[in-house]
């Protein structure tokens, strides 16, 4: 199966990542509707910042999000021919802009 990221390849724009703030993957921007959901904070309507293949920054657009080591399932909507794989995902970040989700291997 293929990453999320790898599902969005002819969408994005890769950016690049120096100084401070570097990261084992590369980040691409990406605004893609999601559907985060959380089993006490229920389904969230969001939109992504940028992803890759280790994971993606949600936009928290005023909503309450769920604390670090949480698990989530994510969706992306409006893909067409067909509803978007749910995949599983851990929160590693969390900010006042957004949330950092890695996405999680269930092999």
């Amino acid at each position: 199966m293929l990453t999320l990221a790898r599902d969005f390849k002819f969408k994005y724009k890769e950016i690049a990542v120096s100084g401070s703030n570097k990261r084992e993957h590369v980040r691409t921007k990406l605004r893609a509707d999601v559907t985060v959901s959380h089993p006490e904070l229920g389904d969230l309507n969001l939109h992504t910042g940028d992803i890759s293949d280790g994971g993606a920054y949600i936009l928290s657009e005023g909503h309450q999000l769920p604390p670090i080591g949480e698990m989530v399932s994510v969706q992306v909507q409006g893909m067409g021919g067909g509803d978007a794989p749910v995949v599983k995902m851990k929160v590693v970040r969390l900010d006042n802009d957004g949330v950092g989700l890695a996405f999680v291997n269930e092999e």
